[in-house]
């Protein structure tokens, strides 16, 4: 299942050139076009699923793997120091792409490459409120 208006179908099925990294017949990786470090880059389904909660359990396995397999490679041939995997779900979690993608963004000592949050703080009252609602019954 291909969306028309999807840019990352159009980019994932080879009808708008990529810098592809890897490819087979279920995803394709290429290089970000606005990198945050030296070998940033996307991975992608050649299905459309808007985003994780709508991916199948095979791609979200294989999606795992995949991450793993080019994450080591980056670390062997781009010799980073650590290897940052992001993935957004929905506008409020900056989102902007709604086409699933993973980003594989090598990590360099002192790369300036800022990916954080404001830590709050886990109050005894919402950590019991919390365990509750979203554990496992």
């Amino acid at each position: 299942m291909r969306h028309d208006d999807c840019i990352f179908c159009k980019i994932a099925n080879g009808e708008i050139p990529s810098a592809t990294i890897y490819e087979d017949d279920d995803f394709r990786a290429f290089l970000d076009l606005n990198p945050a470090t030296r070998g940033h880059a996307l991975l992608v389904p050649k299905d459309h699923f808007a985003n994780l909660l709508e991916l199948d359990e095979e791609h979200a396995e294989k999606a795992i793997l995949l991450a793993k397999k080019i994450g080591s490679r980056m670390k062997e041939k781009l010799g980073c120091d650590g290897l940052n995997l992001v993935q957004n779900n929905g506008e409020a979690a900056g989102q902007t792409v709604f086409h699933f993608h993973m980003h594989l963004i090598p990590r360099y000592e002192n790369d300036g490459a800022g990916i954080g949050w404001k830590q709050g703080a886990l109050t005894d009252d919402a950590k019991e409120e919390l365990v509750e609602l979203l554990k496992d019954n």
